[in-house]
């Protein structure tokens, strides 16, 4: 073999390396999941404000992903985001006490939906309703009413 394959053979290496990499950087920026279809079952909650949650966040109890943001669309009575999420069938043993909060991951990360799991003996069933929740926390609010109570003094 001349120098000249050895060197494009290499190259060829590095290149194919490079688009593997980023096809996979692509997948775990948009959520994307290659796994077999796991049952899941439907919850819903109402939140005043949604702040950055996006459809495909995750639902996580501490820390870990217990499911996906399946829809956010605008309640026809109360005029709040309706957020409609599937919960993996596994964890099928959620107190119908649960809450629910919208959480952000470090300073600037993805927001995703917190559930804190109550000690109610029934279990949350498909299309069931969160009754305790609470909205995002929107960071130019907060600077607003800091602002506003600072310059008051």
């Amino acid at each position: 073999m001349s120098r000249r394959t050895v060197i494009e053979i290499w190259v060829g290496f590095f290149t194919l390396i490079t688009i593997v990499s980023l096809i996979v950087i692509a997948f775990k920026v948009s959520n994307f999941q290659i796994s077999a279809n796991q049952g899941t079952y439907q919850v819903h909650a109402l939140f005043s404000n949604i702040g950055g949650l996006k459809e495909k966040s995750a639902v996580k109890i501490s820390g870990v992903v217990v499911g996906r943001v399946a829809s956010i669309t605008i309640d026809k009575e109360s005029f709040k985001a309706r957020v409609t999420m599937e919960i993996y069938d596994s964890y099928n043993k959620l107190s119908l006490d649960t809450s629910g909060s919208i959480l952000t991951s470090g300073l600037l990360g993805d927001q995703y939906i917190g559930l804190e799991p109550g000690a109610d003996e029934e279990y949350l069933v498909d299309g069931d309703y969160l009754d305790i929740v609470q909205s995002a926390l929107v960071i130019e609010e907060l600077i607003g009413k800091f602002l506003t109570s600072f310059s008051e003094k």
